[in-house]
C-alpha cells in the first residue's frame, strides 16, 4: 500500500528513526505504525534500539498517592543526564507511569522477572484448562505458549496497555520518551502498596478509581 508523508513524519517523531527507514518499515508493514516501529527496533534504526545500550544511572523517584491515601506507588526510572532528570516532560512521564502502576497493579517490570515457579505454575494451570476444553494432548503445549502472553500482558508492566491510552504499551510509551528526550530511560523497580493489603476486605475497582481521578 501507499505510505503517506504523514505516517512516516508520524512513526519518525515515535522512534527518531531515519526518514528513509520509516518509510520503508511502514511499506514493509503494509502502513501499520507499530509494526513498523517494532521492525525499526528489530534492526537497531529506532532511537529506543540505538540508546538501549548507554548508561543510565540518573532520573527521580516518583511517587503516587491515590485520592484518600488507599493506594500508594513509588517508582525509580533512570535516565542518563541529571539535567533531562529534572525536565518536565521526564517528571511527567515518572507521574504517568506511577499513576498507572496504581491503576493496573501489575507485579513485575518485565517478563524476565516473572520467577520460574510462578511461570511454570501457570502453565499448568493453562494445560488444565485445555484439557478440560476437551484439547487434543498434541496441541496444547501450543496452545499454552500462547496463552502464557496474556500473562504477561496483565503481570508485566511494559507488555500492559497504559491506562490513560489504551492504544499503546507501556514499552510502547518509553520508546516514544526515548525518542522524543534523545536519552536512554529504563523503568527501573516499583512497589505498590494497598490500605489492608492481604486482609480481608470490600473488593474495590482500584483501576476505575484512579482514572476517574484524572478526567477530573
Amino acid at each position: 500500500m501507499a505510505v503517506t508523508a504523514a505516517q512516516v513524519k508520524e512513526l519518525r517523531e515515535k522512534t527518531g528513526a531515519g526518514m528513509l527507514d520509516c518509510k520503508k518499515a511502514l511499506e514493509e508493514a503494509n502502513g501499520d505504525i507499530t509494526k513498523a516501529g517494532e521492525l525499526l527496533r528489530e534492526k537497531g534504526l529506532s532511537a529506543a534500539a540505538n540508546k538501549a545500550g548507554r548508561i543510565a544511572t540518573e532520573g527521580a523517584v516518583e511517587s503516587y498517592i491515590h485520592a484518600g491515601g488507599k493506594v500508594g506507588v513509588l517508582v525509580e526510572i533512570n535516565c542518563e543526564t541529571d539535567f533531562v532528570g529534572k525536565t518536565e516532560q521526564f517528571r511527567t512521564f515518572c507521574k504517568d507511569i506511577a499513576m498507572h502502576i496504581a491503576a493496573a497493579n501489575p507485579s513485575y517490570v518485565r517478563r524476565e522477572e516473572v520467577p520460574t515457579e510462578a511461570l511454570e505454575k501457570e502453565k499448568e494451570i493453562l494445560r488444565n484448562q485445555a484439557l478440560n476444553e476437551g484439547k487434543p494432548e498434541k496441541i496444547i503445549e501450543k496452545m499454552v505458549e500462547g496463552r502464557i502472553g496474556k500473562y504477561y500482558e496483565e503481570f508485566c508492566l511494559m507488555e500492559q496497555q497504559f491506562v490513560k491510552d489504551p492504544d499503546k504499551t507501556i514499552d510502547q510509551l518509553l520508546n516514544e520518551k526515548i525518542a522524543a528526550i534523545g536519552e536512554n530511560i529504563s523503568i527501573r523497580r516499583f512497589v505498590r502498596f494497598g490500605l489492608g493489603e492481604g486482609l480481608e476486605k470490600k473488593q474495590e475497582n482500584f483501576a476505575e478509581e484512579v482514572m476517574s481521578q484524572v478526567k477530573l
